[in-house]
């Protein structure tokens, strides 16, 4: 699936300069890896049985990365924090914070935060005829890509926004539509809504209540063996 930016205002989203999406004179390369065999795309036809396994391996390693952390450094917040590196996006860092602003408005259990190092994620921009995904090797090692052109054509913060619910464990669901912020590009470019649903709201706090949970215990089992 492609993954997407949400949570600009659609003029803010469509607004960007061309200058600005048609890349920077130096523009940080994707990774070679993890292997973009396993991609979960913004428009429904990158979709795949799959990248629902990918997305969900991806999810998991993001859990575990964050409940590392926590039983390394034990606190008493309740909300779970998920770092992320904007450093290989700089076109697209304020589409990023608005999406990360967004996910953290709209759920309890987990906030996103932007970190110089540590990160449990990251983005990176440029340009790619599959336009913006979220690449996964199947593992769990993954990253989200921008896609210059594709975020001219669509709501560039939606688009955001969409990936990175990847990255809290929502799967793709081209068929639903435009209130549904996992429909990505199913809708068309005419759909700018950069806010998850009530029902994408609920699915990310029960994730983070529970497979949190069950992860931080098995990092507290693991540091204790130490």
């Amino acid at each position: 699936m492609r993954i997407s930016l949400p949570l600009l205002s659609t003029a803010v989203g469509l607004g960007l300069t061309a200058a600005v999406l048609t890349g920077p004179a130096a523009t940080a390369a994707a990774p070679q890896e993890p292997v973009r065999g396993a991609q979960l795309g913004y428009e429904p036809s990158a979709g795949s049985g799959e990248d629902a396994a990918a997305n969900r391996a991806f999810f998991e390693a993001v859990i575990k990365s964050v409940a590392e952390k926590r039983a390394a450094n034990p606190t008493s917040a309740a909300a779970v924090t998920v770092y992320y590196s904007a450093t290989n996006a700089p076109s697209f860092r304020s589409q990023i914070a608005s999406s990360a602003q967004i996910w953290n408005s709209s759920v309890s259990n987990v906030r996103l935060a932007e970190s110089s190092s540590g990160a449990d994620f990251a983005y990176y921009e440029g340009n790619d005829p599959r336009g913006s995904y979220a690449s996964t090797n199947g593992h769990g090692s993954g990253y989200i890509f921008l896609d210059y052109q594709q975020n001219q054509q669509y709501n560039s913060t939606r688009v955001t926004a969409h990936e990175t619910g990847h990255v809290l464990g929502l799967p793709d669901h081209y068929s639903g539509p435009c209130s549904e912020l996992m429909s990505g590009g199913g809708p068309g470019p005419s759909c700018t809504n950069p806010y998850p649903n009530s029902a994408e709201r609920s699915r990310v706090n029960q994730l983070w209540a529970n497979g949190f949970k069950a992860a931080l215990d098995k990092a507290l089992e693991k540091a204790s063996q130490r």
